[in-house]
């Protein structure tokens, strides 16, 4: 069996990094247009810079739940079976790979790296940032940036995201509001294609009426039970 994942914020909860839209979610504390936008970016740098040097430590602090783990196993157990798990991620944490998992798309960037607006190169990059961090590649100062994507800028590898996608025997949404696109339209692409399509949640999401089997609870409990009854259905 081919899994394609596509994991959201929600994933994340119980490792300490919040969700973004809920009530008490990040854009509720924090207003994304000043944060996270290019435009943003280019009026304050300095307040952008600030904003995900603190999301930046926190991640750095944070480690993966009982969900990255049973979706590392899950990963595993389709290998051994023959089977493959494309793990698509909106996070831009590194808390999958923390936990094992070997493929992990990032359609949202990565928070631990930085990208050169001037040469382009893209870097490991833990530590904090500002317009006086010179590039790595280029020397030149004020030209980094987190390597994440913006309100705005287009998702990361949506060609062979798309790919993977008509290629799965089921498509699992996994914490996600089913409010950001184009990650919120993977289900009715699945669905047009005639894949099974499974939604795991804390609570139904803005599309769950799209999805054939809805699975509610934390993820750090409903996904290592989903992924037991796959292991072991499969």
């Amino acid at each position: 069996m081919n899994i394609f994942v596509l994991t959201g914020a929600g994933v994340s909860v119980a490792s300490g990094l919040g969700t973004f839209r809920d009530k008490d979610g990040l854009w509720s504390r924090f207003d994304p247009m000043k944060l996270a936008t290019p435009e943003a970016f280019a009026r304050d740098p300095d307040q952008v810079h600030a904003f995900y040097n603190m999301r930046r430590r926190n991640l750095m602090e944070a480690e993966p739940n009982a969900a990255h783990f049973a979706l590392a196993r899950l990963e595993a157990g389709l290998k051994e079976q023959g089977g493959k798990l494309f793990l698509c991620t909106q996070n831009i944490d590194d808390l999958h790979e923390r936990a094992g998992l070997q493929q992990v798309t990032h359609m949202h960037g990565e928070l631990l790296k930085a990208r050169c607006v001037a040469c382009g190169a893209i870097m490991p990059w833990c530590e904090d940032l500002s317009v006086a961090t010179p590039c790595l590649s280029c020397g030149d100062t004020g030209n980094l940036r987190p390597h994440v994507v913006w309100f705005g800028e287009m998702p990361l590898f949506m060609d062979a995201i798309y790919d993977a996608l008509l290629e799965a025997d089921l498509f699992a949404s996994v914490g996600t509001s089913g409010s950001v696109y184009p990650a919120a339209g993977f289900v009715a692409e699945a669905r047009g294609h005639g894949i099974r399509t499974c939604e795991i949640n804390l609570e139904p999401s803005d599309n769950a009426r799209q999805f054939d089997e809805r699975r509610y609870g934390p993820a750090s409990e409903a996904v290592p039970a989903w992924v037991e009854d796959m292991l072991t259905s499969s």
